[in-house]
């Protein structure tokens, strides 16, 4: 899978600073929520439950996974009435690894 991502688009989804936060609780899921339903896929979480740790709206929330969807830093699937979002490791070093090239160029 080649993996496209645009450098800039990450960095405006990680400027703010809830979203930051939803990025890293994600990265380690297990450390940050409790387990999920065993209907969950591996290293989903509910976003009932990323709502209630932010503290935040429902339609706050949806912009800000919106975001960080729209970025690759995060998928969702749905299972049922249910949707969980899991941290995407491939595009995050993917950003990282594109980053450290640009400012070596400079």
């Amino acid at each position: 899978m080649a993996l496209i991502m645009d450098i800039n688009t990450v960095l405006s989804a990680l400027a703010n600073p809830v979203r930051l936060d939803i990025v890293c609780w994600l990265k380690e899921p297990e450390r940050h929520f409790q387990p999920q339903k065993e209907m969950a896929p591996p290293g989903g979480i509910c976003v009932s439950h990323i709502r209630e740790k932010t503290g935040l709206s429902q339609p706050t929330i949806s912009l800000y996974l919106s975001t960080l969807s729209r970025a690759g830093l995060v998928s969702s699937q749905r299972v049922g009435q249910w949707t969980y979002y899991r941290y995407e490791h491939d595009v995050a070093e993917a950003f990282l690894s594109g980053l450290g090239e640009r400012l070596s160029r400079r």
